[in-house]
């Protein structure tokens, strides 16, 4: 869902449950129940900060859900340093047309997502590796992340992964216009154009950005 009027929205965390349960009905039983696991589990990992947990819906879910409309129908997507697994999770719940590889090189992270992955029974079409992108040989229609590095670094890591005929989408903050500019010369090497898109995940939700990467 795309919009530019959504930003500055302050959404409590009770509300944003209650329009994404709203939004997606059919899927929020298991959106509740992985919200669960990121406000237990994955902060006694350490995945997530303590302070987190009074957001798991209003920043966490809410900001992966906001890529659910942008993606395409029956994509292989790959979500590279996944962490807790966003924004992948969150979309493979919503999106069961997709089929989502959930990249994360550090061991503790690795072991999680198996966990999730199984308890949310999510192991028919989404599959865990151990691998850091810049390791990775396969290619996908879409690669995705959330906070995980420059898009400089970024294009450096996964243009192998998404090039020529895929696409990069970055979950970015309020600089997603300077990172593009910073990583103008390697967009203009590979050919490739970068925009921001204003998404979210639902009307009454804060929105994000997202810098969408493809060849031109």
């Amino acid at each position: 869902m795309s919009s530019a009027g959504s930003k500055g929205l302050d959404v409590t965390e009770e509300s944003a449950r209650s329009i994404i349960r709203k939004t997606f009905p059919e899927q929020f039983g298991n959106l509740e129940s992985y919200a669960g696991i990121l406000r237990t589990r994955a902060i006694e990992w350490g995945l997530l900060g303590p302070r987190e947990a009074d957001r798991i819906w209003s920043r966490h879910i809410s900001n992966s859900l906001a890529l659910v409309d942008v993606m395409g129908q029956g994509m292989d997507v790959a979500d590279i340093g996944s962490g807790a697994g966003l924004p992948g999770i969150p979309v493979a719940l919503c999106r069961d047309d997709l089929r989502i590889t959930l990249l994360e090189p550090l061991l503790r992270r690795y072991n999680f997502l198996l966990r999730v992955v199984e308890e949310l029974d999510l192991n028919d079409r989404v599959r865990v590796q151990r691998l850091r992108a810049e390791d990775c040989d396969e290619t996908f229609d879409v690669v995705t992340c959330r906070a995980v590095a420059s898009l400089e670094k970024l294009l450096k890591w996964t243009t192998p992964m998404f090039f020529p005929d895929g696409e990069l989408l970055a979950l970015k903050g309020t600089g997603a216009e300077s990172e593009m500019e910073m990583a103008r010369k390697r967009l203009d090497d590979y050919h490739m154009t970068a925009r921001v898109l204003h998404v979210h995940a639902a009307p009454g939700i804060e929105g994000t950005r997202v810098v969408r990467v493809a060849r031109r």
